[in-house]
């Protein structure tokens, strides 16, 4: 056995001395949340029981603390917990007569809350609430699962555990599963826990730490004894080798558009890719064709995961893909229909959220980043829950009717309705070059606000890094990427739109932004001076929107290319003819790309701003001077200067160019094609003509 396998206590006393029974709830929680082999995010729960006084009779009451609806207990804080009193829950245990009150008793929850605590209780309240001890745990372990999934699963849990955990059978969780858990714990008070049936493990102790150290040494114990008995080769050894590395991540960049533009029909989705070691092992096996079709035993995986995936060749066109997809969704439609109730929701999106590619990985596709990225780390812990049940005994997965009863429970359904509506760019993915500099940064700033996933690409590496932390620690790091990238240089510009569609599945917003200036009079013009003007705001700008282009075709869901020009491009200056020029040819450019896009859904329109000075790198260097000199004025004066020259006698900043950014690049434009749009105050010699 290796050692590397063992999950180590990270208890601190020095930590745990500072804090009351609530705090080491928290403690605790987060400790057993912050490793994925012990339970996956979002899933499992914590409890405890404690004394506190009651707010209106001032008398000591036992209270039920444990976590909340929603929740994660990696993550979560105080607030995350529902408080409950415990005698109002025996009550309720009194007045129940049979399973067709489940969903009642939940609803009853709402009457035994203590202090007005406004978290929601779970269902998972009731397996809690009735076991005999101050803690309770309850994980969704990898090594557990791969027992309680097992053919053999009442056996080997008697064997592993020496009679330290007793056994349930699967069964919904609800009230009637917590009368079970609490009577079992009653009658045999040497019990330290129960095995659920494809489910998980439930511990109980005493103390906080107690149960804490429990929780991992059980969790231990399984994954010791599983890796000492574990047959191996895992999943019946290989059946086709993994492809280099470089290969693999140019087969799922290929493949990832191609099944978004396919999948985002009624709502649009990100994707997430991973060549973990464990996908790999299982994508190439000889028993990935057999253990796939069975999909995932514990239902906090298929919630996420859908009840399968769909396997998918490394090679497949779009003629495959068609094919695969047609088929996936038809067994989804008659897996929906053998199992409906006649109360059931409406059948949901019926496409597939993960994608298993031999030799190459696997593929989620979801609503958002962070929802596919979760649902890929909840599909390698049914692989290691597969590998563990097959290695030792026959993996079984749910029954397909208990599958749909919780993926179609009505409490489920009330829980996806109070949701809050997605905003307007949710699901969607930009690239935005200049992306450090006022405008790039306020542009992005402005779709993630709306829900957008934003790749920002500069030149200068540490103002990107800067620009990204300060995004995601905003809105979170699934949101945001940054990728070093010189507009002129033909491979980095492919390198990073690759990227892009690596991180998020593909491309339906491009922001050309990334800019120079360069003033001198005609006869001063040095051919340097124009080559690199017009390297960075013409060839650049073909260069970025060219692949861009290639992309949003391949998906072939349309798609919306902003480029930032000037009013220059549509009104010379005298002493800036680079620039001009420069600036007239992205207007230009956007236009031949407007036409050949319009066929495909692809629209191509220009924000023209003028004199943006805040946050502005280009004003930040001689560009300023040279403009001061030209009007003979200070440099300190200049935005005054052309505050007072625009029409409004309003001054613009990056934030207003956003505001034209997010215009053209959100659906509000959708009829919008080959125009531009001046932000510029008003200023009469860039009129539309």
């Amino acid at each position: 056995m290796t050692q590397d396998i063992l999950l180590p206590s990270l208890w601190d006393e020095a930590v745990a001395a500072k804090l009351d029974e609530p705090g080491l709830l928290l403690y605790r929680s987060n400790l057993l949340g912050s490793d994925l082999r012990i339970t996956n995010f979002g899933g499992g729960n914590t409890s405890a029981k404690v004394m506190a006084k009651d707010p209106l009779s001032g008398a000591d009451v036992q209270v039920l603390w444990v976590k909340g609806s929603g929740g994660d207990i990696g993550s979560m804080k105080l607030d995350g917990f529902a408080t409950l009193y415990m005698d109002r829950l025996f009550q309720l245990r009194a007045q129940y007569r049979g399973l067709d009150q489940e969903d009642a008793m939940v609803e009853a929850l709402a009457h035994c809350i203590f202090n007005l605590n406004p978290r929601a209780p779970s269902i998972d309240t009731w397996l809690h609430g009735f076991v005999p001890r101050a803690h309770v745990d309850h994980v969704h372990s990898d090594a557990v699962i791969a027992i309680a999934a097992s053919k053999d699963q009442v056996r080997l849990t008697q064997e592993i555990f020496d009679g330290e955990l007793g056994y349930l059978p699967w069964q919904r969780p609800g009230i009637d599963l917590g009368i079970k858990l609490g009577r079992i714990a009653e009658a045999n008070p040497h019990l330290k826990g129960v095995v659920l049936g494809q489910h998980g493990l439930f511990t109980w102790a005493d103390t906080a730490k107690d149960c804490y150290e429990l929780t991992l040494r059980i969790i231990n114990k399984a994954a010791a004894w599983l890796d000492a008995n574990m047959k191996r080769p895992a999943f019946g050894g290989e059946k086709l080798a993994a492809l280099p590395p470089a290969s693999r991540q140019e087969a799922a960049r290929r493949l990832m558009p191609l099944i978004r533009g396919r999948i985002s029909g009624a709502e649009m989705k990100t994707g997430h890719f991973t060549d973990a070691p464990e996908v790999l092992e299982f994508v190439n096996s000889n028993a990935l064709a057999r253990l796939a079709p069975m999909g995932t035993s514990c239902p906090d995986h298929f919630l996420r995961t859908k009840i399968k995936p769909l396997v998918v060749p490394a090679e497949a066109d779009g003629a495959t893909l068609d094919a695969l997809l047609d088929g996936y969704r038809a067994d989804y439609a008659a897996y929906y229909d053998r199992c409906k109730r006649p109360n059931s929701p409406a059948m949901r999106d019926p496409n597939a959220v993960i994608y298993l590619v031999p030799g190459v990985g696997m593929i989620a596709f979801a609503k958002d980043k962070a929802t596919a990225r979760i649902a890929a780390e909840f599909y390698i812990n049914a692989i290691n829950v597969m590998r563990g049940a097959s290695g030792v005994s026959d993996y079984q997965g749910l029954p397909e009717q208990e599958a749909f009863d919780i993926e179609y429970w009505l409490l489920e359904e009330a829980k996806l309705q109070r949701m809050p509506k997605p905003k307007a760019m949710q699901g969607r993915v930009a690239f935005i070059t200049g992306g450090a500099g006022g405008i790039g940064s306020a542009s992005a700033e402005r779709l993630l606000r709306e829900g957008c996933n934003v790749v920002l690409a500069d030149i200068d590496a540490t103002a990107l890094d800067e620009v990204v932390a300060g995004f995601a620690g905003r809105y979170g790091k699934d949101m945001v990427r940054g990728v070093v990238m010189d507009v002129t240089d033909e491979a980095a510009v492919v390198a990073a739109i690759a990227t892009t569609v690596g991180e998020y599945g593909g491309l339906d917003v491009l922001v050309n932004n990334a800019g120079i200036t360069s003033a001198a009079n005609v006869e001063d013009t040095t051919l340097a001076m124009w080559s690199r003007t017009m390297d960075i705001l013409s060839t650049g700008y073909f260069l970025v929107g060219r692949e861009g282009y290639r992309v949003m075709k391949a998906q072939g869901m349309g798609g919306s290319m902003v480029f930032v020009a000037s009013k220059n491009g549509v009104a010379a200056s005298p002493g800036a003819s680079a620039y001009c020029t420069a600036k007239a040819a992205e207007i230009h450019l956007a236009r031949c790309m407007a036409l050949e896009g319009a066929p495909l859904g692809i629209r191509v329109n220009v924000v023209n701003p003028d004199a943006v000075l805040r946050g502005s790198k280009i004003w930040a260097g001689e560009w300023s001077q040279q403009r001061a000199a030209s009007n003979k004025i200070a440099v300190s004066d200049l935005e005054e200067h052309y505050r007072k020259r625009s029409l409004l006698q309003r001054s613009v900043y990056p934030e207003d160019i956003a505001e034209g950014v997010f215009f053209f690049a959100s659906d509000i434009s959708s009829k919008s094609t080959g125009n531009f749009l001046n932000v510029d105050a008003g200023n009469a010699v860039s009129f539309t003509r």
